[in-house]
């Protein structure tokens, strides 16, 4: 039987004080945005327009994460909190930076996988 996954006692939704896990996610996040940008918008470290308005998102997003410390990756969350326009955004960043994440940021890959894994069996249980 699956046990059920609930949100943070916080009844905002905020993980103040952040938590590790939401710190990880965001600068993970942020890394990938950068690979993506470089490669599709604008070379340099600056984020073009359009890949600032979609961090801003994203950060806002895992600021008003209802999980908290408990978050599982994005792709295995019950709740899907980005709108639909913004969810295609992210997933195609994803899509070309994931893969590139291991050679640019092998850490920050490598417990983003550990952290969807652990996602993943404590859905399971």
């Amino acid at each position: 039987m699956a046990r059920p996954v609930s949100p943070s006692s916080n009844p905002a939704g905020d993980a103040s004080p952040e938590s590790p896990r939401i710190t990880r996610e965001k600068r993970t996040i942020q890394a990938m945005l950068r690979l993506y940008c470089r490669a599709h918008h604008r070379p340099g470290e600056e984020l073009c327009e359009e890949c600032r308005e979609l961090a801003a998102y994203a950060l806002c997003r895992l600021d008003r994460c209802p999980f908290g410390a408990e978050k599982t990756t994005c792709a295995l969350c019950p709740i899907h909190c980005y709108k639909p326009v913004m969810r295609a955004r992210i997933k195609e960043v994803m899509r070309y930076a994931g893969p590139r994440m291991l050679l640019r940021h092998p850490v920050l890959a490598i417990r983003h996988m550990i952290d969807g894994r652990r996602g993943s069996r404590e859905a399971a249980l």
